[in-house]
């Protein structure tokens, strides 16, 4: 019995390993199912953010950000004191300044959705959003990444200027998001997810880099990650910025 167990469960393995991606669609699917029932609801952690300059100097500041899943995203920028943040809720973004609403707008944040969402929320309003996002589903190759296979969506062979995302081809983690600069369309971010590692059972890239024309502009290190932790209600609502901070 245990030898009829263990062919079965080999054979499995060789089905999950000899998965095609047909197309963009499969590979969300495959990211999704390998994930939703494992994949944490909420995390929270300390971000060091530094902003690299032209004349190679670069400055940092402390972000406190806090997710839940999917869709929900706050971001606390220096100690709460200042008032100051960013609550993303569902493809809208509202800016806090001294505790206070000072605007609103829509915005799809393709990190959160293709780091986080992905696992946590049906495929099918995943392929939506990112094809709303104007990534070619239809195009997925194989290609390598960091020495490792990897599945590459939205661009073809040699193509680093169509917008694309990179998935490993092993874990189904999210690596890699090539789009044009926010307020700048003429130029390209190619941005990365880096230095994984193991969280509440299932993964958490604990860095991220962003590269513009080839130039490393932005880097985020993450410490103090926090998953399935309790959240007040007011957490991502930004009348009640002020009176909810995870981090207190």
């Amino acid at each position: 019995m245990r030898r009829l167990i263990l062919i079965a469960a080999l054979l499995s393995l060789n089905v999950v390993q000899a998965q095609t991606m047909h197309n963009g669609e499969d590979v969300l699917r495959a990211m999704h199912d390998r994930y939703s029932s494992s994949w944490y609801q909420n995390v929270t952690f300390v971000q060091k953010s530094t902003t690299y300059k032209a004349d190679g100097t670069s400055s940092a500041e402390t972000w406190y950000e806090a997710a839940s899943l999917p869709g929900k995203l706050r971001i606390d920028i220096g100690p709460a004191s200042d008032g100051k943040g960013y609550v993303m809720v569902d493809g809208n973004v509202t800016i806090v300044k001294d505790n206070k609403v000072v605007g609103k707008q829509p915005l799809v944040n393709i990190l959160l959705v293709l780091g986080f969402d992905v696992y946590k929320q049906a495929p099918e309003t995943t392929i939506s959003v990112v094809k709303s996002e104007g990534y070619d589903l239809s195009k997925v190759r194989e290609d390598t990444w960091e020495g490792k296979p990897a599945y590459v969506v939205g661009a073809d062979k040699d193509d680093l200027k169509s917008k694309q995302f990179w998935v490993a081809k092993d874990t189904l983690l999210f690596v890699r998001v090539i789009e044009p600069a926010q307020g700048d369309a003429s130029k390209l971010n190619d941005i990365r997810f880096i230095h994984y590692q193991p969280l509440a059972g299932a993964w958490i890239a604990a860095g991220v880099e962003v590269y513009s024309e080839g130039k490393k502009v932005f880097s985020e290190d993450y410490s103090d990650i926090q998953a399935n932790v309790k959240l007040d209600a007011g957490t991502f609502d930004p009348e009640k910025f002020a009176a909810t901070h995870w981090e207190k």
